[in-house]
């Protein structure tokens, strides 16, 4: 979105233009190769371009390589304290690696896996968190600690270009959103590399959702951000399509159908939460690419108010009636429900 550089992971170009990507990182631990395969494929299904696997242990580099073999998901090796695991996960062929600068250090380890990741035409991305952040970092941006996050990527990211390494992603983040978007916006402003953002450690459920969001979104909003991840307590597939929600609210990318409902009121002549979830399942969530479907809970003012969207439902004493741009279509009864809405639907084109 933002950045003036690209990199390309596996195909999967990000930054310089392309779309803004949308990312997670597999839960389940690469011992248990065919529960990660499981878990690629629930991603992918769910919309997930890019995703991090943890190699904690040089054993398990043979896992990584078995990985790598059996799923089309692209997949970025995340490496911290020891440049040797680098290595081995370049070796076992995965197209980007992720080091921290905060737990990596020694020039001759760093050259190593410079050469490493030339030779393969790698991506590595700094990842730069919370936890990269130390008192010489805090004293070298008095305090701030949303720069003192930037002076631990820069830290990084010199020692790169020093080597002529430029196949380089950024990353800044926090469980502070206020942090995050300050180190954002410095290396936005500083640097062409392809942005990835995102609230680290934002926690699970509603506040999760909630806090990933207003930080993602302010950066979006902002310019700042090629790719992006939303790290929640909980299924990765709940990442994606979080992220995918929060791109789509803010008009970047759509996947599949757009909902809009109304909160509902005493007004109300059919429960609309209760006919949302029919709708999902009348149709898939990856159909319907670019539409957007209205749930209103009345005819008094739902077409007026939902008057954009390409099919429209809304209540009415005898059941429902059904809307295209705000203009009425036809009307009836719950028993056809079903029927009627994947005829108009067939009929639409957003």
């Amino acid at each position: 979105m933002a950045s003036l550089k690209s990199v390309a992971i596996k195909g999967l170009k990000i930054g310089g233009g392309a779309p803004v990507r949308v990312e997670s990182m597999l839960k389940t631990r690469l011992a248990d190769v065919e529960g990660c395969v499981k878990e690629c494929r629930a991603l992918l299904k769910a919309g997930c371009e890019l995703a991090r696997v943890a190699l904690p242990d040089e054993v398990l580099a043979p896992k990584l390589a078995e990985l790598v073999k059996k799923t089309e998901l692209p997949l970025m090796a995340d490496i911290h304290f020891n440049h040797k695991l680098a290595l081995a996960a370049l070796s076992a062929g995965v197209p980007a690696i992720r080091v921290n600068p905060g737990n990596m250090s020694g020039a001759a380890g760093l050259a190593e896996v410079v050469a490493a990741a030339k030779d393969r035409g790698a991506v590595i991305r700094i990842g730069a968190n919370g936890g990269s952040v130390g008192n010489a970092q805090l004293a070298a941006a008095g305090g701030d600690r949303g720069a003192a996050l930037v002076v631990a990527v820069e830290e990084q990211l010199g020692a790169l270009l020093e080597r002529g390494f430029e196949d380089v992603i950024v990353s800044a983040k926090s469980s502070s959103v206020a942090e995050t978007v300050r180190a954002n916006a410095l290396l936005a402003q500083k640097y062409p590399f392809p942005l990835h953002v995102g609230i680290t450690e934002a926690g699970c459920g509603n506040s999760g959702i909630v806090k990933g969001a207003v930080g993602i979104g302010l950066m979006l909003a902002q310019g700042m951000g090629d790719t992006i991840r939303v790290s929640l307590t909980g299924a990765g597939a709940e990442e994606v399509e979080t992220g995918y929600s929060i791109l789509s609210a803010l008009a970047l990318r759509s996947r599949g159908w757009q909902l809009i409902s109304c909160p509902t009121c005493g007004r109300r002549r059919i429960e609309v939460a209760a006919l949302v979830e029919k709708l999902r399942k009348i149709i898939p969530a990856d159909a319907c690419s670019g539409m957007t479907i209205a749930v209103m809970g009345c005819e008094v003012n739902g077409p007026k108010e939902a008057a954009n969207a390409d099919l429209g439902i809304a209540g009415s004493p005898e059941g429902f009636i059904i809307f295209k741009k705000g203009a009425f279509v036809c009307r009836g009864s719950m028993e056809t429900f079903e029927e009627t809405v994947k005829h108009e639907i067939f009929l639409t084109k957003p």
